[in-house]
């Protein structure tokens, strides 16, 4: 179908910086937009017989990084050589549920509208990518891939299903893809994926046939060239310890297989992330550990393989001696591979000779046993594949099929794979045209147009040239294979030009005329494809087509311990003496099945085009690109679409789109939509010969039409814009002044009944304010009265007050108890009951709160308290001073004195002075008090003991009998002797003075008076004057 919408509009999402900022899509440049970057289906072009008129197109939009265009449905695809931004999650989900003309073109576009058709006509479809190398179609492939599987439903089994898809492209890839001299990634075989999808539009299931892998490559590649990447990914990305156990070097250098075309290493290929990505892969595809190992056993086995050397003997004939390389080759005996490669089995009736090869003929089977453990390897991987893609539920799916195969092919020197790849091409193009005349025609048929028969070239006489019985190129190759005798790629041409002399798309060097010998050499043929011509050099065609594999190399890897190559060669596989199938009579079966695949479904197309050859972004090679327009037949395919109808769309779509041109259609249609039609056309003066009314859609004849019809309604667009936006904005105007007024009405509603309540809240207020002032005065006035009614309120107020005051300052402590509030009458009683209270409250938590230290000197200091109270002037300034256990520590008493007094526990000692009984003349000493006596000691020796009951009384200077002692902890060493000696009623306290005997007979006395300083001195009537201060 083709296009439906503004031609151009589509680059609204397409950015171009050429005056220094962003041109989008609006109204002003949309009249002039197809002058600068094209049309977006070339069925709108007006010369579409003008190939210059669409490659100027083509250029256009690739230079505005607008790579793809429309034929119709077909998608042409230019590869720009760079990154595109036009590939995101963002981009998948803009076009996903889209109509196919809606957006830009794309293929994220096509790949959706292909997965809608399933679903609502629940019938399969098919995707055929193609184009020359490097044009992108692995890449496009890919692109659809991600697009599936992000845009189906989601569950664990689909993502598994999902993944597997995914990742079987860089395995394939790895295996099937190489470097070659027009592209890094190129596949050297073909692709055709199946993709099944449940009811719900989940894929649940693949299926993957590979046709026509050039295996030929694995032996010999062109310079500038590279094996197939799972050798070098190998070799550079394979861990140490697997390529030790494989016999392998990091050196790519060091295998025959890799260095053939000089350029083992490429800028553009990551060898060592590709490897950790086929890992990846292989591991979510489920491959087994076991499978993985012998799987690059192969790998690493044909690179020895290629290394084996021959020598020719003294008879001419191959040897091989002290070949290392034979030991890693698959786990086969060595004698066993020693004669499989140098030998053949000739099989006579009842005998088997074993006949030897040439030096020639060794490396011809060495190389012929390689491919054919490629070849197989690879075929086993699909099936592999395969195997983890199947679905195992048995219900109807439907499907998408994508086909990536090689597109035409034109080299300076063409051979078998060429051929082979353009006659697969030819039949390609055969069944590209007979689907798009069929689709056409049904499509005519449906609507009620007449049908137009469309000229067109039919290749089938070439297709009859390459695969006619008994007559075409393949049965001449096969026959020539075949006979016996010298068959050469000579004899084959020579044959050629016996049976197919003068044929209009066939010519040799020795059929053609004079102008065109010179062009031709010798060894060449020369066939007219619908795409042009191409020369072929029919130099090993013979030996390809054949792709023998001797007997007893078979023999031979049927012995190898390696499980694939056990699977590759089964032993059931029948050694007939036939010859097998040749080459291109196989791959022409696979075309037939292929064919027959592709025609029970839909097609779906996209053109793959490579702007230049030395991939290079930005730069559009005219004779390239006109040279694959020619051979993807996209002028062919324009014309079969131009042939009657430029454009076609439902009436629902048209007239959804241009009913504004019309004042009748505009803003709503009450009919049906093809009368709607029918009116709009009218208004805009199409003339009967430029358009037909089908059953569901409109014909239009020319494109000038539908850009005039466009233009239009984009001028009338602008003028419905501003119509609207002024209408609009009056909408929006008075609904805001609607809206402003309601909230005004409302907001002096609520300020006036605010206002109000307040207004009834203070007067309210001021009356119990009355009332509450009248009770007070009466309360106050009656306060001293019993309780009652008048009172009650004031005396509950007074009490609370009370309370609440008497809360806010309570004594802190309880020397604080006196500092109670005082109450007033009514609170007298209760007030005496709460300090009583508090008070026990307070004394409890201070009792709770002392330690055991601290009781211990609480109770000396009540001991204290007891002899000294009211007795002594300056005791109250001791109170405050703790007592200390001891004054005088273990080390300053005199060993000596210690060892005495040994057996008796020392509770106390304080230093004092003793006062001579004549003269009063002071000396230190320590005064001691053990369990049973106290000793006076001065330095080392005990001066005097006293024992406790001996004690008759003491005075203030601690005098006993006829010791006169000074201490300065009088009152601590007084409570410590009266507990230690229990001579509590042995301590008196006298005032004045103190008598004391000097000796028998002889008094002395010791007077006490109040001074300035503390002094003790002999007075002059001869008493001991002590002097105290008031605090002494």
């Amino acid at each position: 179908q083709p296009q439906q919408k503004q031609i151009t509009f589509e680059e609204n999402r397409i950015q171009r910086k050429r005056t220094g900022h962003t041109i989008l899509r609006n109204m002003e440049a949309s009249l002039t937009a197809r002058d600068r970057v094209g049309i977006q289906d070339f069925v709108l072009l007006d010369t579409y017989t003008s190939e210059s008129a669409f490659l100027d197109n083509l250029r256009k939009r690739f230079h505005e990084n607008l790579i793809y265009t429309y034929i119709g449905t077909l998608l042409v695809s230019v590869n720009p050589y760079k990154e595109l931004d036009i590939y995101s999650k963002k981009q998948m989900d803009t076009y996903m549920g889209v109509n196919f003309f809606e957006l830009p073109p794309h293929i994220y576009a096509l790949a959706d509208n292909v997965f809608r058709s399933m679903q609502s006509e629940f019938n399969n479809h098919f995707i055929l990518i193609s184009g020359e190398s490097g044009a992108g179609k692995t890449e496009a492939s890919k692109k659809i891939l991600q697009f599936y599987a992000v845009s189906c439903p989601s569950t664990k089994l689909l993502n598994n299903v999902r993944d597997r898809l995914l990742l079987s492209n860089p395995v394939l890839e790895a295996f099937g893809n190489a470097k070659t001299l027009k592209n890094d990634n190129s596949s050297r075989f073909g692709k055709y994926m199946d993709i099944q999808f449940d009811h719900q539009g989940g894929a649940v299931g693949g299926h993957i046939l590979s046709y026509l892998l050039e295996k030929s490559r694995v032996v010999h590649q062109n310079h500038g060239e590279r094996n197939f990447h799972i050798f070098y990914q190998l070799v550079e990305g394979g861990e140490e310890d697997l390529l030790r156990w494989l016999g392998l070097e990091r050196n790519c250098q060091r295998y025959r297989y890799l260095v053939q075309g000089d350029c083992a290493k490429v800028r553009s290929i990551n060898d060592k992330s590709d490897w950790n990505t086929v890992q990846k892969a292989l591991s979510v595809i489920e491959f087994g550990e076991s499978d993985i190992e012998h799987l690059f056993g192969i790998i690493a086995s044909v690179l020895h393989l290629g290394n084996i050397k021959f020598e020719a003997d003294v008879r001419g004939y191959a040897s091989l001696n002290n070949n290392q390389e034979m030991h890693w080759l698959l786990g086969i005996p060595t004698q066993v591979l020693q004669q499989g490669l140098t030998h053949r089995k000739i099989e006579a009736k009842t005998e088997e000779v074993f006949s030897p090869f040439s030096v020639d003929h060794a490396v011809y089977a060495r190389d012929a046993l390689a491919k054919a453990i490629y070849g197989r390897t690879f075929n086993w991987l699909v099936n592999k594949i395969n195997e983890s893609l199947v679905n195992k539920d048995s219900s109807r799916k439907t499907v998408i099929g994508l086909l990536d195969i090689y597109g035409f092919e034109v080299f300076n020197v063409n051979s078998f794979e060429q051929f082979c790849i353009n006659y697969c091409n030819e039949k390609l193009q055969q069944l590209f045209i007979q689907l798009t005349l069929k689709s056409e025609q049904e499509e005519y048929e449906m609507e009620g147009i007449e049908w137009e028969p469309v000229p067109f070239f039919n290749n089938k006489i070439i297709c009859d040239l390459v695969e006619e019985k008994h007559r075409g190129i393949i049965s001449l190759l096969d026959e020539e294979c075949l006979r016996p005798g010298e068959a050469t790629d000579l004899t084959f041409l020579e044959k050629m030009e016996e049976k197919i002399s003068g044929h209009p798309h066939f010519v040799t060097h020795k059929l053609a005329d004079q102008k065109t010998r010179k062009t031709l050499e010798r060894g060449d043929f020369r066939l007219l494809h619908y795409a042009g011509e191409v020369t072929y050099c029919v130099v090993g065609f013979l030996d390809k087509n054949n792709d023998l594999l001797y007997r007893n190399g078979k023999e031979v890897m049927r012995q190898s311990k390696n499980a694939i190559i056990k699977h590759c060669f089964p032993s059931t596989e029948p050694d007939s003496k036939r010859r097998p199938e040749t080459v291109v009579t196989q791959f022409k079966s696979s075309l037939v099945s292929l064919t027959e695949i592709l025609m029970s479904k839909e097609p779906w197309y996209v053109r793959c085009i490579k702007p230049n050859e030395a991939k290079q972004p930005g730069r559009f090679d005219d004779v390239l690109v006109r040279h694959q327009m020619k051979y993807l037949g996209l002028m062919e395919h324009l014309r079969v679409r131009r042939a009657g109808f430029a454009y076609r769309r439902k009436y629902e779509i048209f007239l959804q789109r241009y009913k504004p041109l019309c004042p009748e259609t505009w803003p709503n249609w009450k009919g049906t939509a093809a009368e709607g039609v029918q009116c709009l056309i009218k208004h805009l003066g199409y003339k009967p010969n430029e358009y037909k009314m089908g059953r569901t859609k409109i014909f239009i004849r020319h494109p000038s039409t539908l850009f005039a019809t466009e233009d239009a309604f984009q001028v009338c667009k602008h003028k419905l814009a501003t119509s609207i936006q002024a209408k609009y904005k009056g909408y929006r105007a008075k609904g805001d002044y609607l809206k402003q007024r309601e909230a005004a009405t409302k907001i002096e509603t609520c300020w006036r009944g605010l206002l109000a309540r307040k207004e009834r809240e203070k007067r309210a207020w001021a009356a119990i304010c009355v009332l509450i002032c009248y009770r007070f005065i009466k309360g106050f006035m009656t306060r001293n009265q019993p309780v009652c009614v008048d009172n009650s309120e004031y005396l509950a107020y007074v009490r609370q007050n009370y309370l609440t005051r008497l809360r806010d300052n309570l004594p802190k402590t309880v020397m604080e108890k006196d500092s109670w509030l005082t109450p007033p009458p009514i609170m007298q009683e209760a007030s005496q009951l709460l300090k009583k209270l508090y008070i026990r409250h307070m004394v409890r938590k201070y009792v709770q709160g002392i330690t055991p230290q601290r009781k211990a000197q609480l109770l000396l200091k009540a001991q204290t308290s007891s002899m000294f109270k009211g007795k002594k002037e300056n005791y109250p300034f001791s109170v405050c001073r703790p007592f200390m256990d001891t004054r005088i520590g273990a080390g300053d008493i005199s060993i000596k004195v210690l060892q005495m007094i040994r057996h008796e526990h020392i509770k106390y000692s304080v230093p004092v002075v003793k006062y001579d009984r004549n003269g009063f003349r002071p000396r230190l000493r320590q005064l001691i008090f053990t369990q049973e006596a106290a000793y006076l000691v001065e330095d080392a020796k005990i001066k005097q003991r006293i024992d406790y009951i001996s004690l008759k009384g003491n005075e203030e200077s601690n005098t006993h009998g006829d010791l006169v002692l000074q201490c300065d902890y009088l009152f601590e060493a007084l409570t410590k002797l009266s507990l230690i000696g229990n001579q509590q009623n042995s301590i008196k306290v006298v005032q004045g003075s103190v008598r004391f005997d000097i000796q028998p007979g002889r008094e002395g006395f010791v007077d006490f008076k109040s001074g300035q300083e503390s002094m003790v001195y002999r007075a002059k009537n001869g008493h001991l004057m002590v002097v105290t201060n008031s605090r002494g």
